[in-house]
Formats: C-alpha cells, structure tokens, sequence
C-alpha cells in the first residue's frame, strides 16, 4: 500500500468512526422502556411532578415513560437504586434535596450523589408549608411555638424520612425557635399526611400539592411557609421568616439524575428533552396548580447548585449535631 492509498484508508476509517459515533448519539430515545424513579410513596409532591413530566415527556419522544415510585428512607432507596441501574439511557431520577445533598452528611449512604448520579436537569422548586390538624387547637405559628415549650417532647412533625428536606425543616426550626419537637419520618408525603389528618401526629412541613386540598376544607391550619417570600397560592399565610424568624429559609426541590456512568450524549439528550417539558405552556400551567415551580437548568448549572446545598446543609447539620433517626 502506497502513502496516497495508506492516507485514503486512513481517512475512510476516521469517516466510518465518526458516523458509527453520531449513530450512536442519536439512538434516542433508547431502544428498551423508559423509566421515571421517584423516591417517595404515590400521591406525594415527587410524584405528582414526575406523573405530570412524564407525560409530556412520553409524548414528546414518542415512547412511555414510566414512573416507578420506590419510597422509603427519605428517598435514599431509589437513590441508591438508580445508581445501580444501567446508564443505557434508559432510567432516569427525579431526585430530591434530601438524598442529593442532606443525606450523605447525615448518615451512611451506598451512593455519592456526585460520582454514582450524573446531573441532567434541574426540575421543581417549592417552599415547604407548616401545617397542624384542627385538634392541635393553634391558629398561628406563635401559638404553636407556646404548645412547645409548655410541653416540651410532647409536640412532633411529620417527614417524609431521616435527612428529607421536611425532616431539615423541622429541626431548623427546633433549633431557631428554641424548642423540642419529636420527629416521626414516614416513606413519603402520602402516609405522613393521613396520619396527620388522622391526628396522630401534631404537625407536618407539607409540600403544597398534599397540604392545600386540606387546607381548602378546612381539615388542616396553614401556620407558615419556609420560603423567604410569600407563594403566590397562599398569599395571606405568613412566612417563618416574617413570623419572628428573620432568615429562616428551607426550600424543597427535585432535579432529573441518571446514573453516574450514563454517556454524556444521552445525557444531553435527556435535558434537552426535559427543559422542552419545563418550559411548555400547558405543564408550567399544571405544576403552578400544584404549588410547584419549574426550575429548568444545563446539567452544569444543576451540579453547581447540587454543591452549594450540599455545603450549606452539612454546615446546619454539623452546627445542630443532627443525626439519623
């Protein structure tokens, strides 16, 4: 073979790699069932936003998407799921505060948010709301916090699991308000609110999807929410911040993951198809009615603020000397 036909081979050899490369990139979306992991019990705040998503999400691509709820201790179970999962492209997480960046500096976790998840999108944002049922006999949040400290451990809140974002609510605000409430994790939204519409637990930092439906009727009593401004759906229910507790902020969300060693193609892929989702109309108009916020990010934008909530909340729990239930 002479140098023109060594260089010819040379070039038809790249050529095909480069196609078989761009096949390989546009084999999406993958060829088995999609799957949507959410970590918490159907009915929550998780699933509600995954259902509505996936929908979309399926209809966009042209194939099911779905949703497989794996609830129990706080979400790390799916977490921990979905990191062992094959990174083919076809499983994805909604992922939560709570495993993403809470967890892993409360407990033993089996997964490294940042090396066994691979980011994709951010997806919806909400601030949490303290309710109580209508036998706790308070109306405001200064009225809770007298129940409290007149007896003290007797009073408790309701989490969806040890390190969720509603378990850091409730201790965050133990610590602000000075006094000692009981905490009693669940495996998601759904159970912990029947136990508190049931009156077996006092209190709960509810997502509003499950908390406004019972506030409507009257069933459960809106004291706060934890964001630092009032939502749009509860405008007459004042923060904790505003409630004697300047600063006090603890928001809830959840962001699209896959696992770690998903080729960063599909990956790609996956948040431009989710953002697609986030930014329609008619999904935007349905997560509002639910309380929830569509927080569309690139995978680098999701990753940066994975950080610097991880930071945030190992920096609260090492100051309060939190540890797992």
């Amino acid at each position: 073979m002479n140098k023109r036909q060594l260089l010819r081979a040379t070039a038809l050899a790249a050529s095909t790699l480069l196609l078989a490369g761009t096949a390989s990139a546009q084999d999406f979306p993958p060829k088995k069932p999609v799957t949507l992991v959410v970590g918490f019990a159907a009915g929550g705040a998780a699933d509600a936003a995954a259902r509505l998503i996936a929908k979309k999400l399926g209809e966009n691509i042209g194939q099911s998407v779905v949703v497989d709820n794996k609830g129990g201790a706080g979400g790390n179970i799916a977490h921990q799921f979905v990191a062992n999962a094959p990174a083919d492209g076809s499983v994805l997480l909604l992922g939560s505060v709570g495993p993403l960046t809470i967890a892993p500096h409360l407990m033993k976790v089996a997964y490294d948010p940042f090396k066994d998840l691979a980011a994709v999108s951010g997806g919806v944002n909400f601030p949490n709301v303290l309710v109580v049922h209508k036998g706790a006999g308070v109306k405001t949040l200064a009225e809770f916090v007298q129940l409290s400290k007149k007896k003290p451990g007797s009073v408790d809140f309701a989490s969806t699991g040890a390190g969720s974002a509603s378990h850091l609510a409730g201790e965050l605000f133990n610590q602000r308000a000075g006094i000692d409430m009981t905490h009693v994790p669940y495996k998601g939204g759904a159970p912990a609110l029947q136990d508190l519409l049931g009156e077996r637990v006092t209190s709960y930092f509810a997502a509003p999807p499950t908390a406004l439906p019972h506030v409507e009727t009257g069933k459960l009593i809106p004291l706060a929410t934890t964001g630092l401004t009032r939502p749009a759906y509860l405008p007459n229910i004042p923060t904790v911040a505003e409630s004697g507790f300047p600063g006090f902020e603890a928001l809830n969300w959840y962001a699209f993951v896959a696992p770690g060693k998903t080729p960063v193609a599909l990956l790609e892929r996956w948040n431009q198809e989710i953002v697609k989702v986030l930014n329609d109309a008619g999904v935007k108009e349905a997560l509002n009615k639910h309380g929830l916020t569509p927080q569309p990010t690139t995978r680098a934008e999701l990753t940066a603020f994975m950080k610097k909530e991880s930071t945030q909340w190992a920096t609260i729990i090492k100051e309060r000397k939190l540890t797992a239930d």
